[in-house]
């Protein structure tokens, strides 16, 4: 879909996706969830939508799914941690979306739903990789989550910034060959645009430096 078009389209569903913002933010905030420990939780949704805002266009297939994408963005966490379960979030998004909206932008949070583990490496196994994989627009909207951290994580209080960044750094090479299935179907992509951005913020001050003194 071309940029304009997809800018275009949030206009016109602008009253429908403030709609599905307020209720999500609401709903995070009825569970006393915060992000980072001093913001409303829905600062991390909104960080992971703005994402979807900037990039989407690169995925997004059809107009009936935009408000899908943006549902799944803002919902991602509500079944994890918000105590939903998935025949909630259903119930939610019809109220919101048609049926076969309803289906997609559930299908979405749900995939992007972590496993039960001791550890964040039984919590993100295959199968929760594999679910991303077989969901149509959840592995960009998993990219679009771990873009937000990673930019939240990269430029608050500079020893957490330091131990992040390297934790992310590490983790990418397997994140990303975990979420990308390859496909030629557009709603699977995994924009090569949206990862550039993410590593250029993996960049280490010293290592920009460096790297822009040899242009």
């Amino acid at each position: 879909m071309e940029k304009n078009e997809f800018l275009a389209l949030q206009k016109k569903y602008a009253d429908q996706i403030a709609q599905i913002r307020q209720s999500a933010h609401e709903l995070h905030a009825s569970v006393n969830q915060t992000y980072g420990g001093i913001h409303p939780y829905g600062y991390h949704l909104d960080m992971v939508v703005q994402n979807i805002r900037d990039f989407g266009h690169l995925v997004c297939a059809r107009e009936a799914d935009v408000l899908p994408l943006f549902f799944g963005g803002y919902y991602h966490d509500s079944i994890e941690d918000a105590r939903l379960t998935y025949n909630d979030l259903m119930n939610v998004a019809r109220q919101m979306l048609t049926e076969e909206q309803a289906i997609m932008g559930t299908e979405i949070a749900y995939a992007l739903t972590n496993d039960k583990g001791r550890n964040r490496e039984e919590r993100a196994g295959e199968k929760y990789y594999r679910g991303i994989r077989t969901t149509p627009y959840a592995p960009f909207v998993k990219l679009c989550d771990r873009f937000a951290n990673i930019k939240y994580s990269c430029s608050n209080d500079l020893g957490k910034s330091d131990r992040m960044r390297k934790v992310y750094r590490a983790e990418l090479p397997h994140f990303l060959a975990s979420i990308d299935p390859h496909s030629d179907d557009q709603r699977f992509k995994v924009p090569t645009e949206l990862i550039e951005a993410l590593a250029e913020c993996l960049i280490d001050d010293l290592e920009r430096q460096e790297r822009d003194g040899l242009r």
